[in-house]
């Protein structure tokens, strides 16, 4: 369950009982992973819509993705584990 509140995203899973708030940046990647995309797509993307360095970009969605993935809220796909959904 998602709701947005502004450029920002408060997503509930009821059955664990979680609440996680999403800030712009991660709110973008929670919409550009309605479809799967490896890491590189999601980086591209992002370039695009923010004005950011591609190391910076790499660095801190590597970081949000991983938080994610700990979560369990995004996992990896794809024969090389390399995509992300």
């Amino acid at each position: 369950m998602e709701a947005g509140v502004g450029d920002e995203l408060v997503a509930l899973d009821p059955q664990a009982g979680n609440c996680f708030g999403f800030n712009s940046v991660a709110t973008s990647v929670w919409r550009i992973l309605e479809e799967p995309k490896t890491f590189d797509q999601l980086c591209d993307e992002l370039l695009g819509e923010y004005e950011v360095n591609s190391e910076q970009c790499a660095s801190e969605l590597s970081e949000l993705l991983e938080d994610l993935l700990s979560k369990g809220l995004v996992e990896k796909t794809g024969a090389k584990g390399n995509n992300l959904d």
